[in-house]
């Protein structure tokens, strides 16, 4: 009999009458009392309550994280503190005092309330003034595809704005209304529809319950069709995006190997780690950045960029001056010694940072991704086709158009006469060295926005950089673009075919033959090299 009047006195509680009089905080009180299907109607009159409080009330609820006391029924959380349960009340996060096992209770939650709450949830969201949120609820309940919310996302389509958020909105009453055993056949016809214009892969799922129906099945396939072809489409379009960006990365790699091997004939197998160079210098910048000045750190990588190409370059010209000019006209001893100096500083970097990666973070105008229809961008990548194309830019600049520019393709074209003239090679040669070391150091940079930082970085660049320069033409950076771009692109839509590997073989014995054809690569380039 007890019982029974509970039930009945909570059943009058739960009335929207007495409801409407209740305020936020006894309300939510209710949520110990009654069955899971009386806590499920509670938690939907907390969802419409209003209250900014409602949210994390019912985040914490289907995480089970909510208890009750015993002696006074308040609503609260329990948290270790050492060796005690400490009391903290669910709404204010006062501290309410250590409590023994037996003071408080779990508010026990289901599967079954569980939907309720984050149907809840969803509702709330639907409702919200932000519209992002707005847009995140509509898109977890497209996901959800639950008939139950068809009438809320209706209201949600009737008072919505925003247009991009009005467009999830109904497609996510689309993929309900595909799930619902009661919608009208010409409601469900609309659907289809709508989800054949949003065309990709959660469309296509969406769809399945219409191909299992007789009356719906034409237009579903005719749908999941249209959807499979945008989806090819877009993969293309992906693909393409892919390997303009894995250019860009080969060029920039390349770029410096170009002016070095094409100018100077050296083959200089320690470009790699003047890459590494760079990526370590970044990371510097970052450590000290996070250590004195963490508000500064979306600078860091404008920081890190002169500093990378000053200290790479100072490398590449010592290197130079103390090795490479003793071995003109010996490209074997020269690409022994560059190779054994590229172990040299390998050995450097792990002894001084350690062998393991080094953590290089992304700031934030280079975190998170844009999608342009089916295709999703990330911003790191983005930035550094920018930046490979400032940097290609500005080499064009300062060989066409400064001094030092007309020195080295002087001494490309004519070493010997260019000395006649007056031009001194060996301060040339030094410079060049230098300049195309920088220009790695700079890679190094933008590598280590998407690249583990370690002293095996370079290592994984230093063939791909050679076959750049040997496809395009030694010496000449359009032939570097060219070269980088086609390989990227090439690679790119090799892979989802053959696999990463096999693609990287077969470019390589496509570069084989096209050199039995064209020796001097795209774009050929008269240079020492050919002199001699």
């Amino acid at each position: 009999m007890l019982g029974l009047l509970r039930r009945t006195l909570l059943i009058f509680l739960l009335t929207p009458s007495f409801l409407m009089a209740q305020d936020f905080e006894n309300l939510v009180t209710l949520l110990p009392e009654g069955d899971f299907d009386d806590r499920g109607r509670v938690v939907n009159q907390i969802a419409i309550s209003g209250d900014d409080r409602a949210l994390p009330l019912l985040e914490m609820l289907t995480n089970g994280e909510l208890s009750y006391l015993r002696e006074t029924g308040r609503i609260v959380t329990i948290r270790e503190e050492g060796d005690d349960d400490v009391a903290y009340d669910a709404l204010s996060d006062e501290r309410l005092g250590v409590v023994g096992r037996r003071d408080a209770r779990d508010i026990r939650v289901n599967n079954g309330l569980r939907r309720d709450i984050a149907a809840a949830i969803g509702r709330m969201g639907l409702q919200s003034p932000d519209p992002a949120v707005r847009l995140d609820a509509a898109q977890r309940a497209f996901r959800a595809r639950d008939p139950a919310q068809i009438a809320a996302l209706t209201d949600a389509l009737s008072a919505e704005s925003e247009p991009h958020v009005a467009t999830v909105f109904e497609q996510a009453r689309a993929a309900a209304i595909l799930q619902s055993d009661d919608a009208a056949q010409a409601e469900k016809r609309a659907a289809i529809a709508v989800l054949a214009a949003r065309g990709d892969r959660d469309a296509l799922s969406a769809l399945s319950p219409a191909l299992s129906d007789p009356a719906l099945v034409a237009d579903a396939q005719a749908a999941t069709d249209e959807i499979e072809r945008s989806i090819a489409s877009w993969g293309l379009a992906q693909n393409l995006w892919y390997g303009i960006s894995l250019g860009s990365v080969l060029m920039l790699a390349a770029i410096g190997l170009a002016i070095t091997f094409g100018v100077m004939g050296v083959i200089n197998m320690a470009h790699g780690e003047l890459v590494m160079i760079g990526a370590y210098t970044t990371y510097l910048v970052q450590e000290t950045i996070r250590n004195s000045f963490p508000e500064m750190f979306g600078w860091s990588l404008a920081i890190a960029v002169p500093l990378a190409f000053l200290t790479a370059g100072a490398v590449g010209v010592a290197i130079e001056r103390g090795v490479v000019r003793y071995l003109y006209g010996r490209p074997l001893e020269t690409l022994l010694a560059t190779w054994g100096i590229s172990l040299i500083l390998q050995q450097a970097v792990r002894s001084i940072f350690g062998p393991n990666n080094r953590e290089v973070g992304n700031p934030d105008w280079m975190s998170g991704a844009v999608d342009v229809g089916q295709m999703a961008m990330t911003w790191n990548r983005i930035w550094i086709l920018v930046f490979a194309l400032a940097v290609f830019a500005a080499l064009l600049l300062v060989l066409n158009r400064t001094p030092i520019g007309l020195q080295m393709r002087a001494v490309t074209q004519n070493r010997s006469m260019a000395a006649n003239m007056g031009i001194r090679t060996g301060w040339v040669d030094a410079m060049t060295f230098g300049l195309g070391a920088g220009v790695a150091g700079l890679a190094g940079v933008a590598l280590s926005q998407i690249d583990n930082v370690s002293p095996n970085l370079g290592q994984s660049y230093i063939v791909d950089s050679f076959m750049v320069v040997v496809f395009g033409g030694a010496g000449n950076l359009w032939g570097a673009f060219a070269g980088a771009f086609t390989l990227g692109i090439a690679t790119k839509f090799m892979e989802p075919w053959v696999g990463a590997v096999l693609a990287k073989i077969l470019i390589l014995v496509a570069i084989i033959l096209f050199i039995q054809k064209r020796p001097r690569g795209l774009f050929a380039l008269k240079g020492r090299a050919v002199d001699s």
